[in-house]
């Protein structure tokens, strides 16, 4: 539904499903000049923010300008600070990488040495030597004496052991 006005002022309905036809010029126009009087907003806006900001620079106080001074030298101490613990940090990984690897080193050789000592004992040696040179005999089964041990580190002597 459309309401159109006269020249004489009267007012008018028009019912129905048709559509209006536009004049192309005249809407090109009406689009450009609005185009337009939105472009001159803009740089309106453009030129009043750049003026707030020239003035808010301008009445920056030495108060403030100290201020943040102050925090750009904090920002760079601290900043400094903390490369310097990584740095840090870095070494001693470094260094306890290399104490790992000294262990793993003489753990393979502490291991090579006990072989060596192991498979160097002849136990039929010591057997034969303590048997015949010494005199040792195995225990008979009247000589052997058990006690039980609680889960203590000792053990309590109440009497002496038998000869």
């Amino acid at each position: 539904m459309a309401r159109t006005t006269t020249s004489q002022g009267k007012r008018y309905y028009v019912d129905g499903n048709t559509v209006r036809e536009l004049n192309p010029e005249r809407e090109a126009e009406r689009r450009r000049q609005q185009q337009q009087r939105e472009a001159e907003r803009r740089k309106r806006n453009r030129q009043n923010a750049a003026r707030r900001n020239r003035q808010r620079t301008l009445s920056m106080s030495k108060g403030y300008m100290a201020f943040l001074a102050s925090c750009v030298v904090l920002v760079a101490v601290v900043a400094g600070y903390y490369v310097k613990l990584q740095s840090q940090v870095t070494t001693t990984m470094r260094q306890v990488a290399a104490l790992e690897s000294q262990i793993t080193d003489l753990k393979c050789d502490n291991d090579a040495k006990y072989k060596t000592i192991a498979t160097s004992v002849d136990l039929d040696y010591i057997r034969d030597v303590a048997m015949n040179q010494l005199g040792m005999n195995y225990a008979r089964a009247d000589q052997i004496v058990y006690y039980s041990v609680d889960n203590s580190n000792y053990m309590n002597q109440y009497r002496d052991i038998p000869q």
